[in-house]
């Protein structure tokens, strides 16, 4: 049985700054990775993607808006949950990749209720 490999991420034309959409090198479904950093500690809070509508928002909106691979369809962090996540300022990695989105975490970042998605998660290292 054939699987099909077809992006299934309809999203409307974007009014993101065609400026900024050029600088994007986005992956095979048009998104980019979002790293969630804690501005004022440099505390590492999770990774989530955005397309270009996802990251128009961010940065006109003050909330940071992810497109969930899952649903299929846009979340702004912390309208269910109250864990909310104001944007402070957005910056774009030296290849256009990767944005690093410094923001003010309200209450836990991950969805299993902890502050990042990386807590109680490490991987042993040997060297």
């Amino acid at each position: 049985m054939a699987t099909d490999t077809t992006p299934q991420t309809p999203r409307p034309d974007s009014a993101l700054d065609p400026a900024v959409a050029a600088t994007l090198k986005r992956d095979g479904d048009g998104l980019v990775a979002a790293v969630i950093q804690q501005h004022d500690t440099g505390e590492v809070l999770m990774l989530g993607w955005m397309d270009d509508e996802a990251l128009h928002r961010t940065l006109t909106s003050g909330r940071v808006t992810f497109w969930s691979r899952s649903r299929q369809e846009y979340w702004r962090k912390g309208d269910t949950s109250g864990h909310v996540q104001y944007v402070k300022s957005v910056a774009l990695d030296c290849d256009g990749d990767a944005l690093l989105v410094r923001v003010d975490q309200v209450g836990a970042a991950c969805h299993t209720g902890t502050r990042t998605c990386f807590e109680g998660r490490s991987l042993p290292v040997t060297s």
